[in-house]
């Protein structure tokens, strides 16, 4: 488990850990993972939520109520909306982008897999993003699960990360650099 014990040093990754062992101990690693992704998703979609997990002046009882008004809405399981209320009971929502990053790679971890974070300037096909798999499968020499997200701000191009390793092959970087160059 490349990087794990790293990964549950950090405040996130013990939540997170903590997260796994009742899962793994449920025999729901997958639903949970799946329902951190409707979360995540849910983050970055609407502002409100995610503005609200961020906002130190919500009380803890809001906050509690309002990750128990969006669990049926996501459909989470009973575990993941009990551990949504612990983070807000314990006011670390705002952790929840980093808690559920740090969940995914245990998870792949324990798997035996790595997963690739791609950043791409305009949304990527089904076949590219298996392209890209199947080569940092080849690079990698184990299963890679690929997750995609759009920035517009790459240009175009690609910036790959898996673990600590990062593949920056965005026209943002390449434009930078040539303008450094070009200083002197």
């Amino acid at each position: 488990m490349e990087n794990s014990a790293g990964i549950k040093a950090s405040l996130q990754g013990r939540y997170a850990s903590a997260l796994f062992d009742l899962a793994s101990e449920n025999g729901v690693v997958t639903a949970v993972e799946a329902d951190l992704d409707k979360v995540e998703q849910a983050i970055r979609e609407s502002d409100e939520f995610s503005r609200l997990i961020r906002n130190p002046q919500v009380s803890r009882t809001d906050a509690r109520k309002v990750t128990d008004a969006i669990a049926p809405v996501l459909g989470l399981s009973q575990l993941t909306q009990n551990f949504l209320g612990v983070l807000a009971s314990n006011r670390r929502l705002s952790s929840l982008p980093e808690i559920i990053r740090a969940f995914h790679a245990i998870a792949a971890a324990q798997r035996g897999e790595a997963t690739a974070e791609v950043a791409s300037a305009h949304a990527l096909t089904d076949s590219q993003v298996e392209a890209l798999r199947q080569k940092l499968e080849a690079r990698e020499g184990r299963n890679v699960k690929v997750r995609t997200s759009v920035d517009p701000d790459l240009l175009g191009g690609l910036v790959v990360t898996i673990g600590s390793k990062r593949i920056d092959g965005s026209i943002r970087t390449r434009l930078n650099t040539l303008a450094q160059a070009m200083k002197g």
